[in-house]
């Protein structure tokens, strides 16, 4: 049982029909025809020689149906881990040069076996510190950002950098520079491929082609204008006019490379590589689990990160570069059919065959045609409807997506996620730090006590009744200190002081020094000090101290119990 536990293809591998083989084979032939040209693409954008995009989608796959637990998921360069790569390599190496390819072998090794220690250790759950919004952000701006640094090879012109400000000053510095003939093939490929995604499949409904059929023929839309433009350049000789093309790819099988991982390159790259791993496990694992809810299926997200340490590792390896399961790729393999992780390795071999077979045909194949296919595919992750949404929502979020945004476009990706992250913890931290109190009474006729803002209820002027609506931890210990010392003065009516426990689920060290001092404090006043509706994990660290004997009340099982005991019941009215 430990020994599935951790390779998951013994438990779909003993079922695997002639149906599951059928369904997983046409999958993979959507997904090969759709992977070829976005491999080659995301290497582009990587900066790396466009095999390694095919490369980093061969082994890592097969990793990952060796070890992963998502039957849909799958596996290679991605967009927005591609840009963090360049970003990541361009500060240790020169694009180009051989210790520009050797640094991302070692960022892809350092992810892998990042992913591969958290998921031996359990740690899926620090994926849970980046919160919804947040990453709904960052991507909105790495889209953004990516489709910016594209526009140079629609352009034909020479730019860089790694901020928003950057690509558009340096894209307007050598504008004078734009080779025409490129930008007619990368604004005519953009507008294709648009209307690919949009247009081409109900004209095929609507001229009867089968529902199959018209699936596959939309998602070779991008091999249409690989094709198209790559015998265009070749027979018109576009390259003599500066179109500027791939060039000679190699003609094998992705070779064993082996990162020669110095000091330096780890020491320069171990902050990416944990950023990179994060930011790649949580896009991974949301496609996963969307997914598979579909089919009522299981992902365990701690057998994600080895299934997707062991990938990057694969890549590392192979000469790739760090890889996740994509969004894209991973809903048109679902929507293909594919039933296991078989349709995966499938299409690891449908692309070997490519990079052994197919390879001397894309010598002429423009780099505007493959900028085109990144910024198609990437603008469908740029959503700015989440920040009206997180707006009408809350304004804190708002706050915490904006940010995200500005800094991602104004400072990069790396700066962008961090600032990423801190806010999530930032924000989790101002939310629980104010936490909700609500001074409750009892609905009458009922043993049930509401908030006195929002519900007709019973109260006495004697009991205090306060409802805390989260847990009591050192953020929010000395909040709760103060809303007590302002509620209860010399002089006040109040007798008696009850926390309603009934949504505290822990009690740390500080904020159990914190209800020592409240009860000190209410103590000096003559007012007791009493908990209702304590959890029993709670109750188990309270008893644990010295809490409860120093307590000037009682620990009542409900609030109910408290305010009976509490309040003075009316003595009947005499005879006449």
């Amino acid at each position: 049982m430990q020994l599935r536990s951790y390779f998951p293809i013994l438990n779909w591998g003993r079922t695997y029909s002639r149906q599951a083989l059928a369904n997983d084979l046409f999958a993979a032939v959507i997904v090969t025809i759709m992977l070829i040209p976005q491999s080659l693409a995301y290497a582009l954008l990587a900066g790396l020689p466009a095999e390694a995009g095919i490369y980093a989608s061969i082994v890592p796959i097969m990793l990952y149906a060796v070890f992963g637990t998502s039957r849909a998921l799958a596996v290679g360069p991605v967009a927005v881990i591609s840009l963090m790569t360049a970003a990541a390599v361009g500060q240790v190496a020169q694009q180009g040069t051989a210790g520009y390819a050797t640094a991302a072998l070692v960022l892809a090794g350092l992810s892998g076996a990042i992913l591969l220690a958290m998921g031996l250790f359990r740690l899926g759950f620090l994926a849970n510190f980046l919160s919804h919004p947040v990453i709904a952000g960052f991507i909105t701006a790495s889209g953004i950002l990516i489709a910016a640094s594209q526009l140079k090879h629609v352009l034909g012109i020479s730019a860089g950098g790694d901020t928003l400000p950057n690509i558009v000053g340096s894209i307007f510095a050598h504008l004078d520079q734009t080779n025409f003939i490129t930008l007619g093939i990368g604004l005519a490929a953009i507008a294709f491929l648009f209307w690919v995604r949009k247009g081409l499949k109900p004209l095929l409904h609507r001229l009867g082609t089968p529902k199959m059929l018209a699936e596959l023929l939309t998602k070779a839309g991008p091999v249409a204008a690989v094709v198209v433009t790559t015998v265009l350049v070749d027979a018109a000789a576009l390259d003599n006019a500066g179109v500027q093309i791939v060039g000679a790819v190699p003609q094998s099988l992705p070779p064993f490379t082996l990162p020669a991982a110095t000091f330096d390159f780890v020491e320069a790259l171990i902050g990416p590589a944990i950023l990179i791993s994060i930011i790649g496990f949580v896009e991974s694992i949301s496609v996963a689990q969307t997914l598979a809810a579909k089919k009522r299926q299981r992902i365990d997200p701690n057998q994600e990160l080895i299934g997707l340490g062991a990938a990057n590792i694969g890549a590392a390896l192979t000469g790739g570069y760090p890889v996740t399961g994509g969004f894209a790729r991973s809903v048109v393999n679902f929507d293909a059919g594919a039933e296991t992780p078989a349709a995966g390795a499938f299409t690891a071999m449908g692309l070997a065959i490519a990079a052994v077979a197919l390879t001397p045909l894309i010598y002429f194949l423009p780099k505007a045609t493959l900028a085109a296919t990144i910024v198609v595919a990437v603008l469908s992750l740029v959503d700015f409807s989440i920040l009206r949404k997180a707006w009408a929502y809350s304004k804190a979020d708002f706050a915490a997506v904006a940010a995200t945004v500005v800094v991602t476009l104004g400072c990069g990706v790396e700066t962008g996620v961090t600032a990423g992250v801190a806010l999530s913890i930032a924000l989790h931290l101002y939310k629980t730090s104010r936490p909700h109190v609500a001074e409750v009474g009892r609905v009458p006729g009922t043993e049930h006590f509401r908030n006195i803002l929002r519900h007709k209820v019973e109260t006495h002027p004697s009991l205090l009744s306060l409802r805390i609506d989260e847990s009591l931890y050192f953020a929010n210990a000395r909040f709760l200190e103060d809303l007590i010392q302002d509620r209860v003065t010399q002089g006040s009516p109040i007798r008696h002081v009850v926390l309603m426990c009934s949504a505290v689920n822990e009690i740390d060290f500080s904020a159990l020094e914190s209800l020592e001092a409240i009860n000190h404090r209410l103590t000096e006043f003559g007012i007791g000090f009493h908990l209702s509706e304590v959890k029993g994990p709670v109750m188990d660290r309270l008893q644990k101290s010295h809490f409860l004997d120093g307590l000037n009340g009682r620990v009542f099982l409900s609030q109910f119990d408290a305010m009976m005991n509490l309040t003075p019941i009316p003595e009947p009215a005499e005879a006449a």
